[in-house]
């Protein structure tokens, strides 16, 4: 049986369930993400502290904690339990893409080629999610300097990242 979910003003960017299937998380560039109950499309909440459009979003493996990157430079971890931004990592660009890794312990996000600044990879820790996160400098970065990253997936036993570019490249990144 097909749901309409309404709950954005603008069109969405992306969608996710989490690992059970029993909630579905949406991004759009109404700078809200928002969450559902799949089964019968009622809307749960809404994650407010975005300032425009939202262009990603992932769920960790134990939702517990919800990942998004928007247009207003910033890449934001939340707690799903109380819907509280807990910690935002300030950007030199919009976020395009990001991810937990498959253990959670990690998280890798990607920026866009703006503004005088080129794209990049970060990846940052995760096992302690709180406002230090903020603050903390990235376990890996590295700027990527052909055409700027659209897509990314962790790989096997988080030992890579796979990014979808632009141009139509795919390139797997060694991480060990």
């Amino acid at each position: 049986k097909p749901l309409m979910l309404q709950g954005h003003e603008r069109a969405i960017t992306q969608i996710k369930y989490n690992r059970e299937g029993d909630l579905l998380f949406s991004a759009a560039k109404d700078a809200k993400p928002n969450v559902w109950w799949s089964l019968n499309g009622e809307r749960l909440g809404t994650f407010n502290g975005h300032g425009g459009v939202v262009w990603c979003l992932d769920v960790d493996w134990q939702t517990i904690n919800l990942i998004t990157g928007g247009g207003d430079s910033s890449c934001r971890l939340w707690d799903l339990e109380t819907g509280k931004n807990i910690a935002t990592i300030k950007t030199n660009s919009s976020v395009r893409t990001c991810n937990f890794s498959y253990s959670a312990y990690q998280a890798a996000y990607t920026t866009d080629k703006a503004m005088g600044h080129p794209c990049e990879v970060f990846v940052i820790d995760t096992r302690t999610v709180d406002d230090s996160i903020s603050s903390q400098a990235p376990i890996l970065k590295w700027e990527i300097t052909d055409s700027k990253v659209t897509s990314m997936v962790w790989g096997i036993l988080d030992e890579t990242l796979i990014t979808g570019h632009e141009a139509g490249d795919i390139i797997q990144w060694d991480l060990r």
